[in-house]
């Protein structure tokens, strides 16, 4: 997400290689918003993400991840001339995060959701 999010690239087949389902629409619904309001999102997310459950835990074909996402290490700017952009607000969002093993046997992000502003 972070490499796509660089051009505001909603189709980026590199979103579905990470995500799938519920969170593939979201991100891809956020990037093209991102896009059509001429921004561009700079800068490597910082994550230290932890296992809430795991199912079955013995051998899990499902985890389910809790994070802290800080958006202001990860600025928005205007594509057209590179000043910083008025997109995302500065802001600091719990995200819990299902994570699904596929038929393949990759993992990817099936679904999210980011609590409030100020969560964590």
């Amino acid at each position: 997400m972070a490499e796509a999010s660089r051009t505001s690239d909603w189709k980026s087949p590199q979103l579905a290689w990470h995500a799938t389902g519920q969170a593939l629409d979201a991100i891809s619904h956020e990037m093209y918003a991102e896009g059509r309001a001429g921004l561009v999102t700079r800068g490597s997310p910082e994550g230290s993400p932890r296992v809430i459950r795991a199912d079955p835990a013995a051998d899990p074909a499902s985890v389910l991840l809790s994070d802290c996402r800080v958006d202001s290490r990860r600025p928005t700017y205007r594509q057209r001339n590179g000043e910083l952009g008025v997109g995302k607000p500065r802001r600091r969002q719990a995200i819990t995060a299902e994570v699904t093993k596929q038929d393949s046997g990759e993992w990817k992000v099936t679904r999210f959701a980011d609590e409030g502003v100020g969560s964590c």
